[in-house]
């Protein structure tokens, strides 16, 4: 590696790194003469204080924002590469990338950063990079064969402003002002190096408490079915030796934007709203479950009503998306999304469904195929946006993200 190779634009590296070191430090207000003792009315440490000192950990075999519990606040960032693709360009990107997140989600701001206090509170912040085809071709390394946009299904009014690009970010905090600083401060970054295709923001209910993935905005359950990527199914989400080396420990991201039409929602009475998706509104569960049950039961896909027809529809959500084979899970991480509509329409709402896998073409593309064939849901339901992106694996100590990529 030359000088060169981790260089971009004018010595980025020292700008401003004396202004940030001017900040100084902040006085502390001491106790004034006859002034109360603090722990005379102290109500103990403020949790939304620690909540929003807490990080996760950047360096490591894999990358964050993945397999952890997910934030409340999202953007999915996608830029083009600017000119030419080649292994000079790309480590220089990924060089910045790795410096300017290592800071961000240790609660640091970049040597650039003029505002390092909105760095200060990380809130849980992950920044997660994933490539498309063409930086995989540009440094000459092999693709895998799911690195490609999905084949086409019935269902699909794609739009092109959401298709797939050279580099996604998804970023991933506790706090809307923590995620619109980091994506602030990437862009700013990879600015000489690339041009802003696209963002997608979205959210999660933080309020809904325990036992509960997510409710999205027809208000069903979202994302109850999980495999068990920290045991037995860890193969369904990280790449291994079946795929191109570089890509080992880094996985596949499908991000499809669902547009949901909650007008015609709103007309639909309580039980076919629970006959299409297969479960109950109030908690999840399976319409099979017994009371008490919650969205972790069981589905009973063979029991019948007394007129012989299924109790789960035929067309029910989850009756076509249950894994007909041990290989059709993967990992759900989804976000609702609720954008100003455009004039005379009421909304513009929906879901980002990101789900992380091994190989899409394997794993997701069979559910969606039947999903595209008979679910019920597709009534109110429309998908206007596609991408497929390889996740990076993670970098260790010394590393930048992609370093075998770049072997």
């Amino acid at each position: 590696m030359t000088a060169s190779d981790l260089t971009v634009g004018p010595a980025r590296r020292g700008v401003l790194a004396s202004a940030v070191g001017a900040a100084g430090a902040a006085a502390l207000a001491g106790w004034t003469a006859g002034a109360p003792h603090p722990a005379a009315n102290d109500p103990g440490p403020d949790p939304r204080l620690a909540a929003a000192g807490a990080t996760r950990p950047f360096r490591g075999a894999r990358q964050a924002g993945i397999a952890d519990s997910p934030q409340t606040y999202a953007a999915f960032v996608a830029l083009d590469l600017a000119g030419a693709v080649d292994a000079t360009v790309v480590r220089r990107l990924l060089t910045v990338l790795t410096d300017d997140i290592d800071r961000l989600m240790a609660g640091r701001g970049p040597l650039t950063d003029q505002e390092p206090e909105l760095a200060g509170v990380p809130a849980a912040l992950t920044l997660t990079v994933g490539i498309g085809p063409r930086v995989v071709a540009g440094v000459g390394a092999p693709a895998p064969a799911w690195l490609a946009p999905l084949p086409p299904f019935t269902v699909d009014r794609l739009e092109e402003r959401w298709s797939g690009t050279d580099l996604l970010l998804q970023v991933c905090a506790n706090s809307p002002t923590t995620v619109a600083h980091a994506q602030r401060r990437l862009l700013t970054g990879l600015a000489p190096l690339t041009t802003l295709r696209w963002v997608q923001r979205g959210f999660r209910e933080p309020h809904e408490g325990p036992g509960l993935p997510m409710r999205n905005l027809f208000g069903q359950v979202d994302g109850t079915v999980q495999p068990d990527v920290h045991g037995l199914d860890e193969a369904l989400l990280w790449c291994g030796g079946d795929q191109p080396a570089w890509l080992r420990e880094g996985s596949a991201l499908v991000l499809r934007r669902i547009r949901m039409n909650l007008d015609t929602w709103d007309q639909v009475d309580r039980l076919s709203r629970e006959n299409a998706i297969g479960r109950r509104l109030d908690t999840g569960a399976p319409v099979t479950a017994p009371p008490g049950a919650d969205a972790l039961a069981p589905p009973d896909l063979d029991a019948q009503d007394s007129l012989g027809f299924h109790i789960i529809d035929d067309g029910a959500h989850l009756r076509r998306a249950h894994a007909q084979a041990p290989h059709e899970r993967f990992l759900r991480r989804p976000y609702s999304y609720d954008d100003p509509p455009a004039p005379g329409e009421l909304s513009d709402s929906g879901l980002l469904f990101a789900a992380f896998m091994a190989d899409p073409v394997r794993q997701f593309v069979p559910v969606q195929q039947r999903l595209a064939e008979k679910d019920l849901l597709n009534i109110w339901t429309t998908p206007v946006g596609s991408a497929v992106f390889a996740i990076l694996p993670g970098a260790r100590e010394g590393e930048i993200l992609g370093e075998a990529l770049l072997a």
